[in-house]
């Protein structure tokens, strides 16, 4: 790994920063972009009857529109890597963010399916670098020992964004409609992008300046190497079944399958939100502390996965009685999977930070487009009748499905880690 650091250019070290300063300027306003990306991401959960019933949207047209966010987050990973790495995180994200900003405008507007697929599109877009720019901004201004743990208050931010998502946007639909929402959203996106940009330090001389053909050599070392391979499939098996059922299907299945009512659900959901930012912030002191008494990130993050399979498993073979316990479960351990972010990052020279964390990102969402869509076609297969309640044998199907593709991404590492690989 270590022959890749002549091939990039090398800025200085300014990671030796931890200051009151560096959280307020640098911490702050990417917490706040990422707040506003997982908001996004997962509001559809809650707003889902209400986007079916005005537009008489079927399951598979509902995971559809929501999954669009996936795509064109990931559709534009790979060049984020290269820009985050060139340009720095500060004007990358406050660029983006203004797309996103007009996507959710553009969503308030529209009355029909395509008008909703063009405004979800531009959001994903606009907010695909609000989580990669801030973990590229944190190697540059935060010690390496300290990424875990920095990078767990950061989706501890984006874990408020899914709190935000839940009982407050059903508080807020009793005073206005979605559209209303939305139209809030975008302006406060408006006003992310500008904290970005004026608030974050320029660090120009920790950007990379090497051409953009040596720029994809960089990108050629990653996707040969035998470290990221190991990780990858699990990371993005784990990380898919995440977003998919936090980001849509949670709120369906707590109605269809566990009868609760619509406030129910978004309580529920907020529970869920809670054990989510517990969960990323413990699983970053947690890194940090065992990494001292030389136990690895990739471990941990491995351990953590296999966890959350069981709590998938818990929530598909339990009784209903035991709910709302089974998907906190699922929020707190659902959060592993990030620890992988920084086991790959801690693995390759700062300089390809931006293009590893965005590499298996890429991988992420495009599984997550494929699979959120997929599992609205199989629970559209068990629905009775075009009765509204979708039939509770979908959600089962497309549950295990998910958890068969992590039962493949753990038996991968299994078998690549028996191979001797070095992973860190």
């Amino acid at each position: 790994m270590n022959s890749h650091k002549s091939e990039e250019c090398q800025g200085p070290d300014v990671r030796q920063h931890g200051s009151i300063i560096n959280i307020l300027r640098v911490f702050l306003p990417f917490a706040c972009g990422y707040f506003l990306s997982y908001l996004y991401r997962v509001v559809n959960a809650v707003i889902a009857p209400d986007l079916a019933g005005d537009l008489s949207l079927a399951p598979a047209n509902l995971g559809l529109l929501t999954a669009v966010y996936f795509i064109t987050f990931a559709s534009f990973q790979i060049p984020l890597g290269i820009l985050l790495d060139r340009y720095g995180p500060r004007r990358v994200e406050s660029t983006l963010l203004l797309f996103a900003g007009l996507g959710a405008y553009i969503f308030s507007l529209s009355t029909s399916l395509t008008g909703l697929v063009i405004g979800r599109a531009f959001i994903g877009f606009g907010v695909s670098s609000c989580l990669m720019a801030a973990f590229k901004a944190y190697t540059l201004w935060f010690p390496k020992e300290k990424w875990p743990i920095v990078n767990g208050f950061q989706m501890a931010a984006g874990g408020l964004g899914a709190l935000a998502a839940t009982s407050p946007v059903e508080f807020a639909l009793g005073y206005t409609d979605w559209r209303g929402v939305f139209f809030a959203l975008s302006l406060a996106t408006f006003v992310a992008a500008a904290a970005v940009f004026f608030i974050v330090p320029e660090k120009k001389s920790a950007t990379c300046n090497d051409t953009i053909a040596q720029q994809f050599e960089g990108l050629k070392a990653i996707a040969t190497s035998r470290t990221f391979w190991a990780l990858a499939p699990l990371t993005t098996t784990s990380q898919t079944a995440f977003l998919s059922i936090q980001g849509l299907w949670s709120g369906p299945w707590l109605t269809s399958v566990a009868g609760l009512s619509r406030n129910e659900v978004a309580d529920t959901l907020f529970l869920v939100a809670l054990a989510m930012i517990a969960g990323f912030i413990s699983i970053g002191w947690l890194t940090q502390w065992l990494a001292r008494r030389k136990i690895s990130a990739t471990t941990t993050a491995v351990w953590g996965m296999a966890i959350f399979m069981v709590a998938q498993l818990l929530v598909l073979i339990c009784p209903v009685e035991y709910t709302v316990f089974n998907w906190i479960i699922f929020g707190f351990t659902g959060t592993t999977g990030i620890i992988a972010y920084a086991a790959l990052s801690q693995s390759f020279p700062a300089t390809l930070s931006g293009r590893v964390t965005t590499a298996i990102n890429l991988l992420v969402f495009v599984t997550a487009f494929c699979m959120q869509w997929l599992m609205g076609a199989i629970i559209d297969l068990f629905t009775q009748d075009q009765a509204t309640e979708l039939a509770a044998s979908g959600f089962y199907w497309s549950f295990s499905l998910l958890l068969i593709l992590q039962l493949f991404g753990l038996l991968s590492f299994w078998l690549m880690s028996r191979k001797a690989i070095d992973v860190t």
